[in-house]
């Protein structure tokens, strides 16, 4: 009777047990529901366009590559018609319209390409949004965006899927015309297909790293379960990185340590083997810990190499031809620049001492070349007798910067760039915007040409300018010829 007793007992125990962990999960749960809408319907909006563009950018470089080729066959098969045939078979077409093909048709959900790479910022969205959807309790409402949001996330890795194998395929073409081409006469002609290469990889690239972005739209959405207990258990079990290293069940405990060497084994060995070869006279941890920071040293060289030109982990990599523009994978909105620009101007006739300052916003067609606008305000001090903050007017420019090709690559002469512009000032004082337009004649004219001196200033740049105003004297009072400014990258 007693043990019945005991058995009836344990059995209520388990069961309350069980509805208090389930109660708590299912609370842990509810709270996601303040998700605002419009965080998820951002997200689905910014996966559906990256995979927009990157669809694009897939076909316009297969519709690329594929009438490149054929020109590349029609000029080979006027030489040597077998090598032609064999080049440019049929089942390269064939390959080529089935990549285009894979690009454009609805994709069957039962058989989705996995994205063979692991890109942490898809990783914690996806695991998240697999944790959420288990929540049987969810608002309908609130349930269809995500799973909206969970097709697009999917739709979106299938297409990355496809994108690194696109970028497998035209560079095992490129290398196959190389070899092919080689005593042909038209391997110069190669050297568009490896720009076009090169320049889709940096895309892919920058398109992963615009996921891997800590932004605050995807911030926002994983706070809403990052710090639940449930789902901490459940991205141990579930999540992309622990599918790729896997934790051993039995790790925290003291059978996971059985087999493994202790430190002290460790240290004697090192001794051993390591310390007598070297006479006794040097410690062996401090030898083996510099060989470590000498090796580590030579890694990050290595890798800070192959970054160049690896493509975010995919492992394809493309040697440039060429000297490649590191700004044309970039985003219009990542290709601008705004600073911050201050010029001072002692007194002269009846204007006091002047400074300009200046913001200024910038577009960077290239690694060595830019262009912009900007606006002054100028603000008047007086004369040392007498100070006195006054308005003296605005101005607006206009800057084109070119670095010097020779400076780059010297140490103390290095990032040099000519510098030119136009501005038109306006040094009178004014009381509305009216007056500015009114008062035409009184904007003065100045075209600058100089060089500037770049450097670094903490996270920022700065940069040193000296320009000569050619049309200085022109100016009503004349004004100075040579002008300093100082600039900053805000």
């Amino acid at each position: 009777m007693t043990r019945h007793l005991y058995l009836f007992f344990c059995i209520i125990v388990c069961i309350q047990t069980g509805r208090a962990q389930s109660d708590s999960l299912t609370n842990e749960l509810s709270s996601t529901v303040n998700i605002p809408n419009k965080t998820i319907i951002s997200l689905q909006e910014k996966y559906s366009n990256l995979t927009s563009k990157l669809n694009e950018k897939s076909a316009k470089l297969l519709a690329w590559m594929q009438r490149k080729e054929t020109r590349l066959y029609t000029k080979l098969n006027t030489t040597d018609d077998i090598k032609a045939q064999q080049l440019f078979s049929k089942d390269i077409s064939q390959e080529y319209r089935d990549l285009q093909s894979g690009l454009i048709e609805v994709p069957n959900k039962c058989a989705r390409a996995l994205l063979k790479e692991y890109l942490p910022g898809i990783d914690s969205v996806q695991t998240s949004l697999n944790f959420l959807l288990q929540n049987a309790d969810l608002p309908t409402n609130k349930s269809k965006q995500l799973q909206a949001l969970n097709a697009t996330l999917k739709g979106l890795q299938e297409d990355l899927q496809k994108a690194n194998d696109i970028q497998a395929f035209v560079k095992e073409r490129e290398v196959i015309l190389k070899e092919q081409l080689v005593n042909t006469g038209l391997v110069k002609k190669l050297k568009e297909i490896n720009k076009q290469v090169y320049y889709y990889r940096a895309q892919l690239a920058a398109y992963k790293e615009t996921l891997n972005d800590k932004e605050k739209l995807k911030e926002k959405f994983l706070e809403t379960v990052r710090t639940l207990p449930a789902f901490q258990k459940f991205w141990q079990k579930n999540s992309y990185l622990t599918a790729l290293f896997p934790t051993p069940d039995n790790v925290g405990t003291t059978a996971a340590l059985a087999g493994l060497q202790t430190c002290f084994s460790v240290q004697t060995i090192i001794t051993q083997r390591i310390g007598g070869g070297l006479g006794g006279n040097i410690d062996p941890r401090q030898y083996f810990q510099e060989q470590i920071s000498a090796a580590q040293a030579q890694l990050n060289q290595l890798k800070d190499k192959l970054s160049q030109f690896s493509n975010g982990g995919s492992g394809y990599m493309t040697m440039p031809d060429f000297k490649p523009n590191d700004q044309k994978a970039k985003s219009f909105l990542k290709r601008l620049e705004y600073g911050i620009n201050i010029q001072s101007e002692s007194s002269r006739y009846s204007l006091p001492s002047m400074s300009d300052i200046a913001l200024t916003i910038g577009y960077k067609l290239s690694d060595t070349k830019r262009f912009g606008i900007g606006a002054s305000y100028k603000i008047g001090w007086g004369n040392i007798k007498h100070i006195d903050i006054t308005s003296e007017g605005v101005g607006l420019r206009s800057y084109v910067d070119i670095k010097i090709p020779a400076a780059a690559k010297a140490k103390i002469l290095g990032n040099i760039w000519i510098s030119g512009g136009f501005e038109y000032n306006y040094l009178s004082s004014f009381k509305c915007i009216q007056e500015l337009h009114n008062n035409v004649d009184v904007w003065q004219r100045s075209m600058l040409l100089g060089l500037s001196k770049k450097y670094k200033a903490g996270k920022r740049e700065g940069n040193l300018q000296l320009l000569y105003d050619f049309l200085h004297n022109l100016q009503t009072p004349p004004g100075t010829a040579l002008k300093f400014r100082i600039g900053y990258t805000l």
